[in-house]
């Protein structure tokens, strides 16, 4: 099964992301959006997350086309194809990343092969592993509120005031965590597991980004 290094997959999302976000091609981004669909369904995940993902997007998108036809200037219905298939284009792509990769694996691929600093990657490591303890201090709030009559819900700034709160004693407690199982800011660190990227997946990423390039310039599809 073929599986691409995340920081691989991050190069290729950002490079045709940034150059489908110059081009207007129907076909291109139909191009982008089945190959990135196909890359996740080798991959297995969850297809009702795939199946979710696509169904929110459909009003999302028939919005987009709509807003160009009947609000448009010149090419309307060209127009409106290229901003609709282009979420798509987006949304797949995204997904390839996110929903075939750990963000744990992620941060710790981009760290050894793309240089990210240390203290980047383990603040956003940590953040992402307090998302379950924010999640339950958000219930305790609202249970403790509901003990005194208040009902808190969800869009109501008080709940996110009082998880805020929580979070700045959390950090005090993360920050000595970290300095107590040795992380030192600024200073190297040793490397428990060493990840292997092929070059031949660097040369493919270059090879994806520049066949896009060339094809949208050159050739130039409808």
């Amino acid at each position: 099964m073929l599986k691409l290094n995340p920081t691989i997959l991050v190069a290729i999302m950002l490079g045709i992301g940034i150059e489908t976000s110059f081009v207007r091609s129907v076909i291109l981004n139909g191009v982008v959006a089945l190959i990135s669909l196909i890359y996740l369904l080798i991959q297995r995940p969850n297809l009702k997350v795939i199946g979710l993902m696509l169904l929110i997007s459909i009003p999302v998108a028939f919005g987009t086309w709509w807003s160009f036809i009947a609000f448009g200037t010149g090419d309307t219905h060209h127009l409106a194809l290229v901003y609709a298939t282009r979420l798509y284009a987006y949304l797949l792509l995204g997904a390839a990343v996110t929903l075939t990769v750990k963000v744990k694996d992620l941060l710790f691929s981009l760290n050894q092969h793309a240089k990210l600093s240390n203290t980047f990657t383990y603040g956003l490591l940590a953040a992402f592993n307090l998302v379950p303890r924010v999640r339950r201090q958000v219930q305790i709030i609202r249970y403790a509120g509901a003990l005194r009559g208040i009902t808190y819900h969800l869009w109501q700034p008080q709940i996110y005031f009082k998880a805020i709160l929580s979070a700045l004693h959390w950090s005090d407690d993360l920050a000595i965590a970290m300095t107590s199982h040795g992380f030192s800011e600024g200073f190297p660190r040793t490397q428990t597991i060493q990840e292997h990227l092929p070059k031949w997946q660097w040369g493919l990423a270059f090879l994806l980004v520049l066949a896009y390039f060339i094809v949208a310039i050159v050739i130039k599809p409808w």
